[in-house]
Formats: C-alpha cells, structure tokens, sequence
C-alpha cells in the first residue's frame, strides 16, 4: 500500500508514542523546499528560535502529550549543500520543538546500515519505506508488509552509532 495526502499526515497525528525515521541521502528533492533552498544559496539563514508553522507546532504539542519523534541521518563529510541547508534551516528548529535528531558521521568508518534504506517507523509496529531515486527525488511512501524487528534493530544501531544533533553541529558554519 502507498500513501501520500491525508493517509500519509494522519500517520503523525495518530501515533501513540514515537514515530522515528532513518534518512540515508545527501539530499532530498523537494519541490516544497525549493524555494527556502534558492533563499539558502542566497545567504538567507533563519533563527531556529523564531521559526513557527505546523510542523514544529505539531512537534510542540507532541512533546505535551508524552510523544516523541526522532530521527537519525547517515552523512559523510564534506557535507553536501543540500544537508547544510537541512541541518540550518530545519534541524535546528525542529530541535527546538522537541525532536530528537542525531547523526551518524560515517566519513572515517565503516557505515553499519549500509544498504538500508530511509524508512519511517511508528510504534514500533509500523513501517513505511521512503523510496528515492538516487538523487534524492521522491517515488513514493510504501507500508513494509512484512516483520518489523529487522527496522527495530535499524534504529537500535543507528541510536548507538551516532551523535546528537547539537553535539555534532556545534563546530559547523552552517
């Protein structure tokens, strides 16, 4: 089963208690971030402090309700335009908010996800594959219709083999 529209945003409305994500590529093409990436190039950066819209308000309520979200992204240096951008312009707002987001540095050792692919996962019980093209455009979002515990195991070695966001950015001129 795929999903876009509301089945795809309903899936963050109705977790019970963690929706986590594994982002796996240099850059993502989004046609929605096309013009804040164009603004980026352009010198423009933001306060994360200042930054309010539905997502981080949806993260916001999130956090009061005793949800959590989170995500871990698997980057090798030098970093690409695409991921300064990301880590600026939405990392760290969204931090702020309350999402948990870390990074797994991979340019010096041996990637230990290597050949899996972006997924999100919701409870535990539920998984949705991300499916790109190399790129970073968008296929489609796929529901896994098989066992979760190989993702579960995903997010245990990605959660112990990377670093917090703010630990891993606080050297970066981003």
């Amino acid at each position: 089963m795929f999903l876009a529209g509301e089945e795809w945003a309903a899936r963050f409305e109705q977790f019970g208690h963690e929706a986590w994500r594994l982002e796996t590529l240099p850059q993502y093409l989004m046609p929605q971030e096309e013009k804040e990436l164009a603004e980026f190039r352009a010198g423009v950066r933001i306060d994360p402090r200042m930054v309010s819209n539905d997502y981080t308000d949806r993260l916001r309520r999130q956090v009061t309700e005793g949800r959590s979200q989170g995500r871990v992204h698997i980057v090798t240096r030098p970093l690409s335009e695409y991921l300064r951008f990301e880590f600026s312009q939405y990392y760290a707002p969204h931090l702020l908010a309350g999402e948990q987001i870390r990074i797994l540095d991979v340019t010096d050792r041996e990637n230990p996800l290597e050949g899996v692919q972006d997924f999100w996962m919701f409870d535990r019980r539920e998984v949705v594959l991300m499916n790109y093209h190399p790129d970073g455009r968008q296929i489609n979002r796929e529901v896994h219709e098989g066992d979760v515990a190989a993702f579960i195991e995903y997010q245990r070695i990605a959660v112990a083999a990377s670093v917090p966001f703010e630990e891993y950015a606080k050297d970066l001129d981003i």
